[in-house]
């Protein structure tokens, strides 16, 4: 097998510390970080600098598991004393922000076939951990700031033939090293799209077919896919353990046609996305925060 990404460069895309040189190599800016294997001191020593809290996750891992929140020196240390496999661990300074993710399909010479940004929770940890409710939605815009850092991560990566879905933080307060409030800064690389029902989302915002798309860049080496209508396609669920304000059937009825998904969730996604989910389309970014407070409000 020839055509895709080589054993020599999985290690960029599947280790967060080595994502770190390629964002280096095409000056995007990135989050500092530290190998918890270089030990306490030196970690102690990075909290100093960068302030905490810190952000402590396994080298190699998906979303939010095994992710640690550190608040000061003593839980630095508990960590070290608990987790036993710590040295498999980086810790990043604590970054705050919208996550903001760059969702493409990329062909041959490491051009854009499509793009489109998804706006995402700022904490999976938090929702999962203290069973929170969850949104997000797949803007009708993409700013120009996260275009050009998402092309130009695209080439630092020597990216081609593929989907991929790039994490940035949004920043909503100047950091020091790293921007201003609304810039962007790397968070990790997704060698692949985003997961769940954010495809058929991505689709329902752009009124395209983005599986349709990545088969004409396999058959064609272009695009011969159509965009349509653009609108916000926003995502709310519900856990079976809170009792909510407005009924199902309220739902149902405020929204309408504007419903394009509605079902029960896999048991496997549960726990991050709840139990039931409404996925609507819509034209404002004042009725996608209308509709997140009226799926999401809860009786008192």
């Amino acid at each position: 097998m020839t055509t895709g990404i080589q054993t020599d460069r999985i290690r960029s895309i599947k280790e967060k510390s080595e994502m770190k040189k390629y964002y280096v190599k095409g000056n995007i800016p990135t989050a500092r970080q530290i190998r918890a294997a270089e030990g306490y001191d030196a970690v102690r020593d990075f909290a100093r600098l960068t302030g905490y809290p810190i952000i402590a996750k396994p080298d190699v891992g998906v979303g939010a598991s095994g992710t640690h929140k550190l608040e000061d020196n003593n839980q630095l240390q508990t960590f070290f004393d608990t987790v036993s496999d710590y040295r498999k661990y980086v810790v990043e300074e604590f970054v705050t922000g919208e996550i903001c993710s760059y969702d493409a399909i990329i062909d041959a010479n490491g051009g854009p076939l499509f793009e489109s940004m998804t706006v995402w929770p700022p904490s999976i940890m938090d929702i999962v951990n203290l069973k929170l409710d969850l949104s997000y939605y797949v803007d009708k815009e993409m700013p120009e700031n996260l275009r050009e850092l998402g092309r130009r991560t695209v080439k630092a990566f020597g990216i081609w033939n593929r989907f991929v879905n790039l994490e940035f933080f949004r920043l909503d307060t100047y950091r020091e090293g790293l921007g201003k409030k609304g810039d962007f800064v790397a968070l990790e690389v997704n060698m692949r799209p985003a997961g769940g029902y954010t495809p058929d989302m991505i689709n329902f915002a752009h009124s395209t077919d983005v599986y349709k798309i990545w088969a004409d860049m396999v058959a064609f080496g272009e695009s011969r896919t159509t965009l349509g209508s653009q609108q916000y396609c926003a995502f709310a669920s519900r856990r079976d353990i809170y009792n909510y304000v407005h009924s199902h059937e309220e739902v149902l009825n405020r929204y309408g046609d504007r419903i394009v998904m509605c079902e029960r969730m896999p048991e496997l996604f549960s726990a991050a996305m709840g139990q039931q989910m409404y996925t609507v389309r819509l034209q404002t970014m004042e009725e996608v925060n209308d509709f997140v407070k009226f799926v999401h409000q809860k009786k008192q």
